[in-house]
């Protein structure tokens, strides 16, 4: 299973949360997407299926690999990213400012509900299921599935045993990275994360994350 987090949005690029906002791609991610797609038609082989939250900055980074493999797109609303309520459009300097307690608790681990919304186990629940039931329809060859930094995030927690919030251990996956889940027997190994040689030719260009914050550049 290959996850991938979608290009640079308009929201990222202003490092605005986003959860459940529906906001799509910049001029930046939409390359980023294309570049994706290209690396991926060229080193997977074997695609089966191609996943993706339904929210518009991920289908708009899934469309050309979808186009590339000439497959539809599997449209799951549990792909999503974490609902960060009414924090969604604050940058994290609004939200140190406006909820400070709150916002303290999710940087030290707390699985706290983000803006009176969802908590990372819940993030959990919801992707993990939707994960399984995606191997159960794809059972061989390889699975893509397109969403966000905290589901992906989510996922090699869960794999790797770390905790419902594992922000504290785990930095947010970067814009178009791709992460690599191996299969067998019914067990998952990690075998990379984040990983986003692909993009090099961008890489520069980029938005520069807060890597303090990279949790808020996505959600």
């Amino acid at each position: 299973m290959v996850l991938i987090r979608h290009g640079e949005s308009e929201w990222n690029a202003a490092g605005r949360w986003q959860g459940h906002s529906d906001i799509g791609l910049s001029p930046l991610g939409r390359r980023q997407a294309d570049m994706t797609a290209e690396f991926l038609a060229r080193h997977e082989c074997n695609v089966r299926m191609i996943a993706s939250s339904d929210l518009v900055r991920v289908t708009q980074t899934a469309a050309p690999s979808a186009r590339a493999f000439g497959m539809d797109l599997r449209l799951d609303l549990r792909l999503r990213e974490i609902d960060v309520g009414w924090w969604s459009g604050l940058t994290t300097a609004e939200i140190r400012a406006r909820d400070p307690g709150m916002y303290a608790a999710v940087r030290a681990g707390d699985d706290v509900p983000r803006g009176g919304a969802e908590t990372e186990a819940q993030l959990r629940s919801r992707v993990t299921g939707a994960v399984d039931d995606l191997r159960t329809q794809c059972p061989d060859g390889t699975l893509l599935v397109f969403c966000h930094g905290g589901p992906v995030r989510s996922v090699v927690a869960a794999t790797l045993g770390l905790a419902a919030n594992p922000q504290p251990e785990l930095a947010g996956p970067d814009n178009c990275s791709r992460t690599v889940l191996l299969y067998r027997d019914g067990a998952a190994r990690l075998s990379c994360y984040n990983e986003t040689a692909h993009l090099s030719d961008v890489q520069l260009n980029r938005v520069p994350a807060d890597r303090a914050d990279d949790d808020g550049q996505d959600a």
